[in-house]
């Protein structure tokens, strides 16, 4: 079965009880040519060039459930979640619940109940047991997340999602079609 939309992908995971694992991944592109519109807003403020940013979901075992919410480098991951739905989709079931990093810890913030990021960093001056514990429960959260950065990696072994060098405006049908051949492979191997 193909989850093609976010809500075909909400309406799964309520309804079978996964928990849902989200990232984002960055792929360069071609830099736009000079006196272009929205030249700037392809780069990027983490890797400091042209890319283009895309969201994944993927259950507990690491399998690809849906990756297709694609947008420009600058857009940052939080400002992903309102333009595109996915706060939405949490308010229409609360049932499903998530596990980000910390590009979403807004969205963890709304949805404290539904969503679990990484807890916030203590103070420099906070008690050395304060230090040990944030240690302890990023460690716990970092290796329930770990099969989708391998996920994500798994994309990333493909030439085009490497550095795409064709128009931006195909890159959504490229991802998508790299992350359904993706999906298949995983699907038919064991559990990381």
């Amino acid at each position: 079965m193909r989850l093609r939309t976010l809500e075909d992908l909400f309406a799964y995971a309520g309804a079978e009880g996964v928990d849902l694992r989200i990232d984002g991944t960055e792929v360069q592109v071609r830099r736009p040519r000079a006196h272009r519109p929205c030249r700037k807003a392809f780069v990027s403020g983490k890797k400091k060039q042209n890319t283009i940013k895309t969201t994944t979901f993927s259950d507990p075992q690491g399998r690809t459930l849906f990756s297709g919410v694609v947008r420009p480098g600058r857009m940052h991951d939080q400002t992903a979640v309102r333009t595109e739905g996915i706060a939405e989709q949490f308010h229409r079931h609360p049932k499903v619940k998530a596990e980000v990093d910390e590009g979403y810890r807004g969205l963890a913030n709304e949805f404290p109940g539904q969503v679990s990021a990484p807890p916030k960093k203590p103070k420099d001056d906070a008690p050395l047991g304060e230090h040990h514990a944030w240690r302890e429960q990023r460690r716990r959260q970092s290796s329930a997340r770990i099969c989708l950065e391998h996920t994500n990696a798994e994309y990333k072994q493909w030439r085009p999602l490497q550095r795409f060098t064709g128009r931006r405006e195909t890159y959504a049908e490229t991802h998508l079609a790299i992350a359904t051949l993706v999906s298949d492979r995983s699907a038919r191997q064991a559990a990381c």
